[in-house]
């Protein structure tokens, strides 16, 4: 059987990411990629075994062998892209965020409401297997009342005033960073794990470093600048976010978020309190789930596929002792969005468990009012339901 024609624009860090999970997916095949250059894309396409390239999204869209895009470019690019891609009636995943605002977002999301196209935003934090088997242990009533959440998301990659990247320029990334870029992850995931949206919120948002030292060279995303000549940047860009906020079923949360935390290099991390039990995981950790017990001694579950629940079970594709993360995590994502739209050509009815444009245009209006939160230094109703 044929498999689906993927086309993949971006060819930083995620893009080469995206070309990998899909190729292993064994559903679909990447033909073709596009860059902000014909060279760049050539450079890349090179490298991961792709034959086709283009030097521009809008010549990619075109090509009739590619029913499936991927938008992997910086956020700016993000609503112009995936707009293109709904009106040419083809399916599209989209890198998070889904467009640089809440507004760009919905116009985005009542595009695809008037399309065929199957859309995703890429949370694929979602499909770990012990954050499924959390999932299930929350919906089996196993953590008991559910009485908060809480956690934090941190990284350093930005904590010299050396380090920069596209995402510190707003006209570039968005007028949140930290929040944006990585807080978005979290309450995705809170809200999904809990099955309820975030309703009302405040925040506080600060930067650090109101100027930073872009190197005259180019530096990728986690890179460092190794060269002594540099130009002083104003930064506007949040580097450090907390957040208080509350469920639909009045479940209180906390969360920290900062790309300033000496020694953290991706640790997302949340704990779930119940009446029974307690639950938490650690991103920089992914196959152990901790519960917590106030009566009995605390567990360590480790991932180990006879063990989990069914559908944690079908995220875990190797041995127990057989490391399983990020990239394994990514790959799941787009096995669940490449059997959704294998089911859906054959008329299949499947209600999707991974994030489409419905949770991205979510994320937006999220990340919209905690920036009027900060700024208003206010509770906030989000308007999610």
């Amino acid at each position: 059987m044929k498999k689906m024609g993927v086309g993949v624009i971006g060819t930083g860090f995620v893009g080469p990411a995206h070309v990998e999970a899909v190729n292993r997916c064994g559903i679909a095949e990447v033909v073709a990629i596009a860059g902000s250059s014909a060279q760049k894309a050539q450079e890349t396409a090179a490298r991961l075994g792709v034959d086709r390239v283009y030097g521009n999204y809008a010549e990619l869209i075109k090509d009739p062998d590619i029913s499936v895009i991927h938008n992997c470019t910086p956020n700016h690019l993000h609503f112009a892209i995936n707009k293109a891609v709904i009106a040419a009636g083809k399916h599209v995943i989209s890198e998070k965020p889904l467009a640089m605002d809440s507004r760009e977002a919905k116009l985005l999301l009542s595009a695809t409401e008037r399309s065929k196209v199957v859309h995703a935003v890429v949370y694929n934090y979602r499909h770990y297997p012990m954050v499924a088997q959390l999932r299930a242990m929350i919906q089996e009533g196993e953590l008991g009342e559910i009485y908060a959440v809480h956690g934090s998301y941190l990284q350093d990659w930005l904590l010299h005033e050396t380090d920069y990247n596209w995402r510190v320029d707003p006209r570039l990334g968005g007028v949140s960073r930290a929040i944006a870029d990585i807080g978005s992850h979290w309450l995705d995931l809170v809200q999904f794990l809990l099955n309820q949206p975030v309703v009302e919120l405040i925040a506080d948002l600060r930067t650090f470093l109101p100027v930073r030292k872009r190197s005259t060279s180019a530096v990728g995303t986690f890179g460092r600048s190794t060269t002594p000549h540099h130009i002083a940047v104003d930064v506007k860009t949040e580097d450090y976010a907390s957040v208080l906020f509350s469920l639909k079923n009045e479940i209180p949360g906390a969360l920290t978020v900062s790309q300033m935390s000496a020694g953290r290099k991706n640790r997302l991390f949340l704990q779930v309190d119940g009446s029974l039990q307690s639950a938490a995981w650690d991103q920089e950790q992914p196959e152990i789930l901790w519960l917590g017990r106030r009566d009995q001694p605390n567990e360590t579950l480790l991932k180990d596929p006879h063990l989990l629940k069914e559908k944690a079970r079908a995220y875990a594709h190797y041995p127990a002792g057989h490391g399983e993360a990020w990239a394994d995590a990514l790959k799941n994502f787009m096995l669940e969005v490449y059997q959704h739209i294998s089911s859906r050509k054959k008329g299949g009815k499947n209600s999707p468990g991974f994030a489409t444009f419905y949770n991205g245009c979510d994320a937006a209006v999220l990340v919209d009012k905690i920036c009027v939160s900060s700024r208003q230094r206010r509770w906030v109703k989000t308007g999610l339901k």
